[in-house]
């Protein structure tokens, strides 16, 4: 058996891959249940699905009132272009204003309440404690998608779906809240006052959402500002275009906030 070592900067133990990812698992599943015993979490869900299940009946309606219309269009938009992409575009930005809430007492609570000491000072490591608090908020968002994405599957019963296109824009909103947590993950590690850590990422989000994607240099090539664009990369995605220039730009954010969480939790044990 392959055994991996990872070594806790205050105790010097050593762990073996079963182990670490044992400990990841507790914290994650530790951090996903007390996100159900909030009610704010239940309050966010609700909201969420009332807003998208309108968004897709609104849709749906409008796509039987012009249905006889596309009848005679070659080449048709058809169910997923119309009903299901539109759909995940009312998602990801519901969710861009949402994901501050889930993600502002990740860590800036346990600061907070004076528990980042004994978390920090406990035989478990910063690297297993934000892996942990990480993946328990994916498994959160998880739910979420699930619910969103039973809305346009339900339409293969009666219609022709698209499903690479589907699978391609399910995929892009996955990654693009998947870095929205890692940003907000580390935007509460700045602070002990969750609303700070809450406004601080809806501001650093709508940033790279709201950077120009039409920005380009004298040879037409797409800028650093256009790469730089969260939106950019999801919109590819949703087109059904599944670029590795675009996967690997959302695992680089996502790996970067980890590590910058990491860091700074590094820095204020040191410090403490």
């Amino acid at each position: 058996m392959i055994i991996v070592i990872l070594i806790d900067r205050s105790t010097h133990r050593k762990m073996s891959l079963p182990e670490i990812k044992a400990m990841i698992l507790s914290i994650a599943k530790r951090e996903f249940n007390s996100m159900f015993l909030s009610p704010l979490a239940w309050v966010i869900l609700a909201v969420i699905q009332v807003i998208l299940a309108w968004s897709f009946f609104s849709y749906v309606d409008e796509f039987f009132r012009i249905q006889s219309d596309l009848a005679t269009i070659k080449n048709a938009p058809g169910v997923t272009d119309l009903i299901a992409s539109p759909l995940f575009e009312v998602a990801s930005i519901v969710l861009l204003m949402v994901m501050p809430l889930l993600t502002m007492r990740l860590i800036s609570e346990e600061k907070r309440n004076k528990t980042i000491s004994l978390l920090l000072s406990s035989p478990v490591s910063i690297t297993e404690v934000v892996l942990g608090k990480y993946l328990g908020l994916v498994f959160f968002i998880s739910v979420i998608l699930i619910m969103l994405i039973m809305m346009p599957l339900s339409l293969a019963i009666g219609t022709e779906l698209d499903f690479i296109k589907l699978f391609s824009g399910f995929f892009g909103l996955f990654l693009m809240l998947a870095a929205f947590g890692a940003a907000g993950l580390y935007m509460s590690s700045l602070t002990d006052n969750p609303m700070i850590a809450a406004v601080s990422t809806f501001g650093l989000l709508l940033l790279l959402w709201m950077i120009s994607t039409n920005s380009a240099s004298a040879t037409g090539s797409t800028s650093a500002l256009t790469y730089l664009s969260i939106h950019t990369h999801f919109t590819a995605m949703l087109r059904g275009i599944m670029n590795t220039r675009d996967i690997v730009y959302f695992l680089l954010f996502i790996t970067g906030f980890i590590v910058l969480t990491i860091r700074q939790l590094e820095t204020q044990r040191l410090q403490s």
